[in-house]
């Protein structure tokens, strides 16, 4: 995947993404990428995620492209619901892997911040991809959210949590959804123009 003229932004979830995880290994295959770096990984606060988020989209002179994972896709939902215009039309895409549902009954303390999830249409176009065992999400739910966000879904079988975990560590089949978010972008700017 070459193109230059597009920044990838890299949005971890709880945690982050250490070395083995496919986001590692993705920004080190993408080029013109970064990750969105937060002050703390193990006790997330929402309105730090979302400045962070703020900050590196705002210092991107390129398109970005956000893929993000797990908590970081609820980051995203939260940051395009407060961002600027200015900022909202950097942002051409959004690959959103395994959304965490911080609404769950047994969702760990230290995410419930993160809650409620913001269920407005995204202003640009995404992609949600989800498995049908995610201890984090349901695949119905997944399902509804990337229909209030406007996204197209794709579920996985037997997924798990899309991470090292779960046996994801390259992921490189995930590559798919990327090209796929990407060639909507490029008809759509197409039709535009």
């Amino acid at each position: 995947m070459r193109n230059e003229s597009i920044r990838y932004l890299i949005v971890p979830g709880w945690q982050g993404s250490p070395q083995d995880h496919w986001q590692t290994h993705w920004q080190d295959s993408l080029p013109n990428s970064t990750r969105v770096e937060q002050a703390d990984w193990m006790v997330p606060q929402r309105r730090d995620w979302v400045a962070a988020l703020d900050e590196a989209v705002d210092a991107a002179d390129t398109p970005v492209i956000l893929i993000a994972h797990s908590l970081g896709c609820v980051t995203v939902a939260h940051w395009a619901e407060q961002a600027t215009r200015s900022a909202l039309r950097k942002v051409h895409g959004a690959l959103l892997v395994a959304p965490a549902d911080v609404e769950r009954p047994n969702c760990p303390p230290a995410l419930q911040n993160f809650a409620p999830i913001p269920r407005h249409l995204l202003p640009f176009p995404s992609q949600v991809v989800a498995s049908d065992n995610d201890p984090a999400i349901s695949a119905p739910r997944a399902l509804q959210l990337a229909r209030d966000w406007g996204a197209e879904a794709g579920i996985l079988a037997g997924g798990g949590h899309i991470n090292v975990k779960s046996g994801h560590r390259r992921w490189e089949q995930g590559f798919a959804y990327l090209y796929r978010l990407q060639s909507r972008l490029e008809q759509h700017s197409l039709r535009r123009a």
